[in-house]
């Protein structure tokens, strides 16, 4: 792997840019400003290395049950949790939490298709 802090940095970016398109397309999900979209990337980040493992091993009969599609249940919980840690990161409800963690996860998937070595 490579840790050029320039790339990092890019990626941070670029990241913190897909947050402000997923709430431009999805009602229920804002940002006070372009800081707010940074931070919640960060936090996100965090939340997604720290909290989602053991969510996933501690729901994994549910998981297993449902051939892993609990799993956007999971990723709609941790993007809403980032939301009430973040202050200027608002989402409404679970609906609009769910779809933008789909539309988050969307983008990035076609940006790093597109950008692959």
């Amino acid at each position: 792997m490579n840790y050029n802090p320039i790339r990092i940095l890019a990626r941070w970016l670029v990241s913190a840019t897909v947050l402000m398109v997923a709430a431009y397309l999805i009602p229920g999900i804002r940002f006070a400003n372009f800081y707010a979209a940074l931070v919640a990337v960060l936090v996100l980040g965090l939340i997604n290395a720290l909290i989602r493992p053991l969510i996933i091993i501690l729901t994994l009969p549910i998981n297993l049950f449902t051939l892993g599609l609990f799993t956007l249940v999971i990723n709609a919980f941790m993007f809403w949790l980032a939301s009430s840690v973040v202050k200027g990161f608002f989402v409404t409800g679970f609906l609009s939490a769910f779809w933008g963690a789909l539309a988050v996860w969307l983008i990035n998937w076609t940006i790093n298709y597109l950008f692959r070595k």
